[in-house]
Order: C-alpha cells, then sequence, then structure tokens
C-alpha cells in the first residue's frame, strides 16, 4: 500500500481540493484553530499525508515535538520539506503504524482522515497499542468522514463508496466502509470532548480526552 500512496503523494493536495475544495482542510485545521492543542509537549501524528497539518501545528506552537509516522517514504519526503523549520522538534518514521507503539508520555495523538483505512479490527487493535502508554489526559484528536442521518445519508455513502473505490484504483487500499473509530477510543478510556461538523455532518472535527468524563461541547 505505501507504493501506492507514494504515486499520490505529489497530487494528494490537488486530488483533495478538486473533489471537496477546502473542505478537508478545515476539517483537519478545526481543533488546531480552536486552540485544543495549545498545550501539547509530545504529540504523535499518524498518516498526515503531505504534512500540512504538521507545519501548522508546529507552527502554532513553538515547544511541542512531534512524531510523524507514516508508510510511505514520498509523503513522509514532503512532511519533512514542509516542516524543515522545525529542526530537531520533528521526527519522521516510516512505518506500518497498525504495528506502531509510540514512547511513554505522548499527551497528544492527530489522526486526520487516516483511521478510515483501517479495519474495525485494525482501528482497534491500533487505539489499544497507541493508548496503553499516553500520559494521565492525553487528546486524541480525529478528522473522518462520517455518514449523517437524515436526507444526506444516502448522498454521503455514495461519496465515501466512491472514495474508497478511487482509493482502492489508485492506491490498493482494501479497506470498503468506515471503522468505528469512536467506539475503539471509548474502549480505551477515551470520551469525546468536542465536536465540529462540516460540509453537512460528513465530516467531523472531534476531541477525544483520555480518562475523563464531561459532557461534549458541540459547535455550530
Amino acid at each position: 500500500m505505501a507504493a501506492g500512496f507514494d504515486r499520490v503523494a505529489r497530487a494528494y493536495r490537488w486530488m483533495e481540493y478538486l473533489t471537496l475544495g477546502t473542505a478537508l482542510e478545515r476539517t483537519r485545521g478545526w481543533a488546531l484553530n480552536a486552540g485544543w492543542m495549545d498545550g501539547a509537549r509530545r504529540a504523535l501524528v499518524l498518516g498526515d499525508g503531505d504534512g500540512r497539518f504538521t507545519a501548522r501545528l508546529l507552527k502554532r506552537n513553538l515547544r511541542v515535538e512531534v512524531e510523524a509516522v507514516d508508510l510511505s517514504g514520498e509523503m513522509l519526503r514532503l512532511l519533512g520539506r514542509r516542516c524543515g523549520f522545525a529542526g530537531d522538534r520533528l521526527r519522521t518514521r516510516q512505518e506500518d503504524a497498525r504495528g506502531f507503539a509510540p514512547e511513554p508520555e505522548v499527551d497528544l495523538v492527530a489522526t486526520h482522515f487516516f483511521l478510515d483505512c483501517l479495519t474495525d479490527a485494525e482501528a482497534r487493535e491500533l487505539v489499544a497499542r497507541v493508548s496503553a502508554g499516553l500520559a494521565e489526559d492525553a487528546l486524541w484528536v480525529v478528522s473522518e468522514f462520517r455518514i449523517p442521518a437524515g436526507w444526506l445519508r444516502w448522498p454521503a455513502w455514495a461519496l465515501v463508496r466512491g472514495l474508497y473505490l478511487a482509493f482502492r484504483v489508485l492506491t490498493g487500499l482494501r479497506v470498503k466502509r468506515l471503522p468505528d473509530h469512536a467506539a475503539a477510543l471509548a474502549a480505551c478510556g477515551f470520551q469525546l470532548a468536542a465536536e465540529r461538523r462540516f460540509l453537512g455532518g460528513v465530516l467531523a472535527a472531534q476531541v477525544f480526552r483520555k480518562g475523563r468524563a464531561s459532557n461534549a461541547l458541540t459547535y455550530p
């Protein structure tokens, strides 16, 4: 699968814009812009692609150290070039995140349009492995597609299905449906702390907090 994502790395940004405009970018950046990550000191970013989110995180939070993990060497090369200003605050690892375990005391995990590349079983395993060593009160920030209720249900289903088919052709991705990432996180003690939906509810930006129950903030 890495070779497939290597092939689309350079065009990924423009493919995204041509498909949904800036909707994915706004979803990916919402929690960062809202200040949820300002207190982070050690962050793990899984599958950020060409590194646009990682660069924004490093520019906004000048004290955070980031470890970025991706199976695609070309994606990591683009990420490293975009984040060259960060110096030793950034480490990159070309590795399959499905088998990756972070160093202890990471206090922020970011997965933007990454968990949808996993099956339900793979998502559960990854969340369990990563969450085991996280700091108390760690945040896990997610951007993902969702199938909303109401009249948008079937258009959203068609969109998600079409994207899966396209990535199967372009990259060899075999996953066919969205995993239940919220259930995987809940099983490991994460509570939803905040959520903002975009594109009529087809996209969701979510902040989960480890080990603390509270009423989730829902933003219009």
